[in-house]
């Protein structure tokens, strides 16, 4: 279906967004739900949420829409996205819908609607959905349906993960964890795998708080100080921090240093295609870190590039039925479980890699020669792993940006810039400045924001063309 573009969008990046009460308002709500129940045709459709205020509100409004559409429901409760959207296929329920604004403000909240395989719905649906909600046209239905409570969605997802590791291998490591649950739902599942896998746990910002007081609900380099403090001061292996709905994680090694999500995912595949899954296809944004690629020409295996967004690269992994997928902000997807980011299963699969970390690659002993690592221990620690990945140097900021048009202007304008070697515009614009110098700008599909992201080889000239095209989005903005 071809977009309406007199037609404002719904969907952004991940779903539909908005402050609570001001662009999400209960009346888009119901028309929203309304079409789902109309695109779904019949059910059930299994509703969760994670912690956020609204939720006690939004909850009601989307089951006993749902209901009135004509639709059973199973009701999950709290529960992280990637528990729900598991639950779908471990159900065989016909869609779901997680009310969520994943690493948003906490004003804001958000519906993701998800088909039967267990990922979102693609952008054509989407495109479908929104034409039912501006056309008003309703399927008409004969009395109501009725909601289910179900309460086994978090048991379930756990022994599934369980079943996909291997859980003795773990144990015999004794590791201790640094979890930063960031007031979000993860405190539901992530502290109880790793104690089932015989894991010391220790956790901060650990209660539920639809507010997000301890650090915001967005995992950043930038702010898990505490995080780094406690893995340093308790002699942790590793630490690792969820966002909001508990579907992206971003880990910390044993001293403290935080790592983009890109990197530690980077990491994974190298586990990942050196043991279980060799020569399996990588799908990833096209702003993924260049080290996943490196990985990927050194075994054998082959990168599939994609548009920004975990809807993207879930979709690509359903139609190619791939393993890994991963985007650069901490979303890791592991296709055995389901491809869609997962933080829990991610935090089960280093644990597996640590476990391992004696005996799943020969390459690392001449990279750790060559650094000069003295670590004499038989196993290897999460940051001389992370040290065998080649030295990237990354930049990632954002722009307010108030307008499409402006974001627009933008792109065009930093295309037009220099004299670059190529450019991608696949999803805005990747500039490659050299074969291992790049710098992308797009505009962000849930926020009013343009992103910038960088990587270079050279700290020096990664710099540089950072200032460069820096000045020319300011400009542009003022």
């Amino acid at each position: 279906m071809k977009q309406d573009k007199s037609r404002k969008r719904l969907f952004g990046t991940n779903g539909v967004r908005g402050i609570f009460g001001k662009d999400l308002t209960i009346e888009l709500t119901i028309d929203l739900i309304y079409s789902l129940s109309t695109y779904f045709k019949y059910g059930p459709i299994i509703v969760g949420c994670d912690g956020r205020k609204s939720n006690e509100i939004l909850s009601n409004v989307v089951t006993s829409t749902l209901n009135s559409g004509g639709l059973d429901v199973i009701y999950a409760g709290k529960v992280p996205t990637p528990c729900l959207q598991f639950a779908i296929k471990n159900k065989k329920c016909n869609g779901g819908i997680m009310i969520t604004a994943s690493h948003n403000p906490p004003e804001y909240n958000g519906i993701k609607p998800c088909s039967k395989e267990g990922v979102e719905i693609s952008r054509e649906d989407e495109l479908i959905v929104e034409e039912i909600f501006y056309s008003k046209k309703f399927a008409k239905i004969d009395g109501t349906n009725k909601t289910y409570k179900d309460d086994s969605v978090i048991r379930e997802y756990i022994d599934k993960v369980q079943s996909l590791i291997d859980v003795d291998k773990i144990k015999s490591r004794a590791f201790k964890v640094v979890l930063d649950l960031g007031n979000g739902v993860q405190s539901l599942v992530a502290p109880y795998l790793l104690k089932n896998l015989g894991c010391e746990v220790i956790t901060v910002y650990s209660d539920i708080d639809g507010n997000f007081p301890g650090r915001g609900p967005e995992p950043t380099v930038e702010n898990l100080n505490t995080l780094s403090k406690m893995v340093k001061d308790n002699n942790a292996d590793f630490g690792v921090a969820y966002d909001g709905d508990g579907d992206r994680s971003i880990f910390c090694d044993e001293k403290g240093v935080i790592h983009p999500g890109d990197r530690t995912a980077a990491l994974l595949v190298k586990y990942l295609l050196n043991t279980k899954h060799k020569n399996a296809e990588i799908i990833c944004p096209i702003n993924t870190t260049m080290n996943v690629s490196l990985v990927a020409q050194e075994l054998n295996s082959k990168v599939i590039e994609t548009k920004v967004g975990s809807v993207e690269v879930s979709r690509e992994m359903l139609k190619r039925n791939a393993i890994i997928g991963l985007e650069e902000n901490g979303g890791f997807m592991y296709g055995k479980i389901n491809q869609v980011r997962d933080g829990t299963m991610t935090t089960a699969l280093i644990l597996e890699m640590l476990a391992n970390s004696n005996s799943f690659d020969n390459d690392f002993d001449s990279n750790l020669k060559n650094n000069q690592t003295t670590n004499t221990e038989e196993f290897r620690t999460f940051s001389e792993l992370i040290g065998s990945l080649r030295k990237i140097y990354q930049f990632k900021t954002k722009f307010q940006c108030k307008s499409k048009e402006i974001a627009d202007k933008i792109i065009t304008e930093c295309i037009k810039h220099g004299n670059p070697m190529k450019i991608d515009t696949l999803d805005g614009a990747k500039i490659w400045i050299d074969e291992e110098t790049w710098v992308m700008v797009r505009p962000s599909g849930t926020e009013p924001l343009v992103r910038m992201y960088a990587e270079s080889t050279s700290e020096t000239l990664l710099d540089s063309k950072v200032r460069e095209y820096t000045r020319i989005i300011e400009n542009m903005i003022k």
